[in-house]
C-alpha cells in the first residue's frame, strides 16, 4: 500500500475517533484551521480546472469533507457544552470577528446560512439533477456519433475507445454529483440545528451546572456558539460554492479566471458605458464623487487599453490569414505523401442517397456498417478495415459504388422511396414494379412502392428496404474480396492476438519455419474459397505440423483444409440430409494430373484449351441441373487435384465449391448426381 493511500485511511479513522473521544482545545484549533485550508484548496482547484472531469473525485472529496466537518462540529459542541470554551480560534471568531456582539454574529451567521442554503445549494442541486439527466439521455447519441466517426475514418480505434471511456466517466461523475449535492444541502441544515442546540442547551447547562447567571450564561454560550457556527459555515460556504462551480463549469481550454476575463472583457465598448453610468450616478445623486469618479475612470482606462489591444490583434490577423492561405508547394513531401494513401474499402454514393448515411435524416447506414464489421469478425475471423463512406457528385443521384484497394469492384442503384421485392420463383402478375436485379447475388427483382409492398409480401415475395439492400451488397462484396483485404499488417494483428492466448503455438510457427508473408498467403487462400479463419489455433496447428515439410503456401493451405474438415462440412452439408455432388471421373482427374508442371515457384496447371473448355462446360451444365433441383452445386474430387480443379473453374464458375474426399466428415451421406468425364 502506498503512503498516500495510508494517509487517507488514517485520516478517516481519525475522523471516527473525533466522534468518540473528547479533544483538547489546542487540537480543536488545529483541526479548525485544517478545515478552512481544505475548503480553500477545494474551491481553488474547482476554479482552475478546465472541465468537470479534471476534478472527477470531487463527489468523494465532498463526502469526506462533510464527514470531517461533522466530526469537528461534534468535538466543538462537546467542548462548548462541557467546558464552556472550545479553543482560541472559536473564541477569536466570537469576539474579534463580530466585535463581541452576539447579535451581530448571529445575524452574520444567518446571512451565511441563507446564502449557502437558499442560493448556492439549491441552485447546485438543481443543476446536478438536470446535468445527470441530460448526460444520461445524451449517451446513446454520443456513442452513435463515435461509431459514425470511427466508420468514416475520422478517428482511430484508440481514439474511439478513449471517447467512450470519457462518456462513461461523465455519466458516472454527474450521477455522483446528483447525490453529492444532497451532502451540501444536509450540511447546511445540520449547521442551523447545531447552533440552536448549542445556544439552548448551553444556556441551560451554564446556569444549572456551571452556576452562571442568566446574563453571563447567555453571553458566554451565545458568543461561543456564534463563533463555532462561523468557523463551520465559512468552510461549508466555500465548498458549496466549489460544488456550484463544478456542476456549472463547461469544458474549456482555460481556467475559470481566464474564461471570465476573456468573456466578460470581450467587448471593451461596454466598459465605456458602465463607466459613464457610474460617473452619472455620482454627479446626479448624493453619492460622494470620491467613490464613483475613480471607478468610472478605471473602467474608461480599461476599455481604452482593451480596445487598443483588439485593434493590434485585428491588424495582425490579415497577415496571419494570408500566411495560412498560402498553399504549400506542390513538391512538399508531406502533401505528396498524403496523396499516396489508398483506403482499403470505400463506399461512394450519389447525392440522392445522402439520407441513408445522414443520421439527422434518419439514415442508419453507419450503424449497419458497425454491425457488418462485427458480423464478419464472427463469421470469418477477419478484422474488416475502416470503411470510408463519402458522397460522389460524379455518380448518378441514386447510384453507389464500392471500391476495394482504390479500385471499383461493383456498383448498384437504389430507389429510396421504393422497396425491393424478390420473387420466390413463380411470378405473380398482380405485383408490378420497376424491373431490376438484386445487386449482391444478381437475382431478378422489382422496385415496388409503398402501396404494392403488402401485396408483394402476401404473394410470397421477399421485400427489403433500400438500406438493407445496400448493407447486404456491401457484406457480400467484402466476403468475396476478403482475401484481398488481408495483408501482412492485418495478418500481424491476428498473430499478435493469437499470441496472447497461444504463445507456444505461435513461436513454433513463426518466424520459422513460416514467415509472416507465408502465413498471410495461407489465410488468404482459405478466405478466397469462403472458409472462415476464425479458428486460428487449429489453423496454426496445421501450420506447425506441415510448415516444416512443405514450403508452398498453397499446398499448406490444402493440408489446413483437411484439418478444418468439420468446419467445412458443417458449412456445406445440409442438416440431416445427403450431400449432392458432381464427381470427376478417373480419366478427367488423370488428364488434369498429367497437365501439371513443376517449377521452382510451385505447381501450375497447363492443360490444352479444348480439354479445359470441355471440363468447364460439363461442370457448368451439371451445376445448373443441381441448381434446378434446388440443391447447392458441389464438386467432389481427389485431394491431389482439388486445388487445380478450383483454379480451372474459378473464373467461369466462381461460386461452386470444390471439395476433396478428405475434407468431408466420414458420417456424411454423399450422392453423386453427375460425373465430369473427358473423352
Amino acid at each position: 500500500m502506498r503512503a498516500r493511500d495510508l494517509v487517507i485511511l488514517i485520516g478517516v479513522l481519525l475522523i471516527v475517533a473525533m466522534l468518540i473521544f473528547p479533544l483538547p482545545s489546542p487540537m480543536i484549533d488545529v483541526l479548525i484551521i485544517v478545515n478552512i485550508s481544505m475548503s480553500l484548496i477545494i474551491i481553488l482547484v474547482a476554479m482552475n480546472m478546465r472541465e468537470p472531469l479534471d476534478f472527477s473525485i470531487f463527489p468523494t472529496v465532498l463526502l469526506l469533507a462533510t464527514l470531517f466537518r461533522v466530526g469537528l462540529s461534534v468535538s466543538t459542541t462537546r467542548a462548548i457544552l462541557s467546558r464552556a470554551e472550545a479553543g482560541s480560534v472559536i473564541d477569536t471568531f466570537g469576539s474579534f470577528v463580530v466585535g463581541s456582539n452576539a447579535l451581530v454574529g448571529f445575524v452574520i451567521f444567518l446571512i451565511l446560512v441563507v446564502i449557502q442554503f437558499i442560493v448556492i445549494v439549491k441552485g447546485a442541486e438543481r443543476v446536478s439533477e438536470v446535468g445527470a439527466r441530460f448526460t444520461l439521455d445524451a449517451m446513446p447519441g454520443k456513442q452513435m456519433s463515435i461509431d459514425a466517426d470511427l466508420n468514416a475514418g475520422l478517428i482511430t480505434e484508440q481514439e474511439a475507445k478513449a471517447r467512450r471511456e470519457k462518456i462513461e466517466e461523465e455519466a458516472d461523475f454527474y450521477g455522483s454529483m446528483d447525490g453529492a449535492s444532497k451532502f451540501v444541502k444536509g450540511d447546511a441544515i445540520a449547521g442551523i440545528v447545531i447552533v440552536l442546540v448549542n445556544i439552548i442547551f448551553g444556556f441551560i447547562i451554564g446556569m444549572l451546572q456551571h452556576g452562571m447567571s442568566f446574563a453571563e450564561s447567555a453571553a458566554t454560550y451565545t458568543l461561543l456558539t456564534v463563533g463555532d457556527g462561523l468557523v463551520t459555515q465559512i468552510p461549508a460556504l466555500l465548498i458549496a460554492t466549489a460544488t456550484g462551480i463544478v456542476v456549472t463549469r463547461a469544458a474549456s481550454d482555460g481556467s475559470l479566471g481566464y474564461d471570465i476575463s476573456e468573456q466578460l472583457l470581450a467587448y471593451p465598448k461596454l466598459l465605456y458605458i458602465a463607466g459613464s453610468a457610474i460617473l452619472l450616478l455620482g454627479l446626479f445623486t448624493p453619492i460622494t464623487n470620491f467613490v464613483t469618479v475613480p471607478i468610472a475612470v478605471f473602467l474608461g482606462i480599461s476599455g481604452g487599453m482593451l480596445s487598443r489591444g483588439d485593434s493590434a490583434d485585428t491588424e495582425k490577423e490579415p497577415d496571419e490569414a494570408k500566411k495560412e492561405e498560402m498553399p504549400e508547394s506542390i513538391t512538399s513531401p508531406e502533401q505528396v505523401t498524403e496523396l499516396l494513401t489508398i483506403e482499403p474499402i470505400e463506399f461512394e454514393f450519389g447525392y440522392g442517397l445522402i439520407p441513408i448515411a445522414d443520421a439527422n435524416q434518419g439514415g442508419d447506414l453507419l450503424d449497419r456498417v458497425v454491425m457488418i464489421r462485427r458480423q464478419l469478425a464472427i463469421d470469418y475471423g477477419i478484422i474488416v478495415p475502416v470503411i470510408r463512406i463519402r458522397d460522389n457528385i460524379q455518380l448518378q443521384p441514386n447510384e453507389y459504388l464500392i471500391k476495394i484497394r482504390g479500385n471499383e469492384v461493383t456498383r448498384g442503384e437504389l430507389l429510396l422511396d421504393h422497396y425491393m421485392a424478390m420473387s420466390p420463383g413463380a411470378e405473380d402478375e398482380s405485383v408490378t414494379g420497376i424491373e431490376t436485379a438484386e445487386p449482391a447475388f444478381g437475382l431478378p427483382a422489382l422496385w415496388v412502392d409503398e402501396a404494392q409492398k403488402d401485396d408483394a409480401e402476401i404473394a410470397g415475395y421477399t421485400v427489403v428496404d433500400p438500406p438493407s439492400v445496400v448493407s447486404t451488397h456491401l457484406t457480400e462484396t467484402i466476403k468475396r474480396h476478403a482475401h484481398e483485404l488481408l495483408g501482412r499488417e492485418e495478418t500481424k494483428q491476428l498473430v499478435e492476438h493469437l499470441k496472447t492466448s497461444h504463445p507456444t503455438l505461435v513461436e513454433e510457427v513463426t518466424p520459422t519455419p513460416l514467415a509472416l508473408g507465408d502465413i498471410q498467403k495461407v489465410l488468404a487462400t482459405l478466405l478466397k474459397e469462403n472458409i472462415s479463419i476464425r479458428n486460428l489455433p487449429l489453423i496454426f496447428e496445421a501450420l506447425a505440423d506441415y510448415g516444416q515439410i512443405v514450403k508452398d503456401p498453397k499446398v499448406i493451405a490444402e493440408y489446413t483444409r483437411q484439418m478444418l474438415s468439420r468446419q467445412i462440412t458443417k458449412g456445406i452439408v445440409p442438416n440431416n440430409g445427403p450431400l449432392y455432388v458432381i464427381t470427376l471421373a478417373g480419366t478427367a482427374e488423370k488428364r488434369i494430373a498429367d497437365a501439371l508442371q513443376q517449377t521452382e515457384y510451385g505447381t501450375f496447371l497447363s492443360m490444352p484449351p479444348e480439354d479445359s473448355g470441355k471440363i468447364i462446360e460439363t461442370i457448368g451444365r451439371e451445376a445448373e441441373k443441381l441448381s434446378e433441383m434446388g440443391q447447392t452445386p458441389v464438386i467432389l474430387c481427389s485431394p491431389a487435384v482439388r486445388m487445380h480443379v478450383r483454379q480451372l473453374i474459378e473464373r467461369q464458375i466462381p461460386n461452386v465449391p470444390v471439395l476433396s474426399y478428405n475434407e468431408l466428415e466420414p458420417e456424411v451421406e454423399i450422392q453423386s448426381v453427375g460425373v465430369v468425364n473427358v473423352a
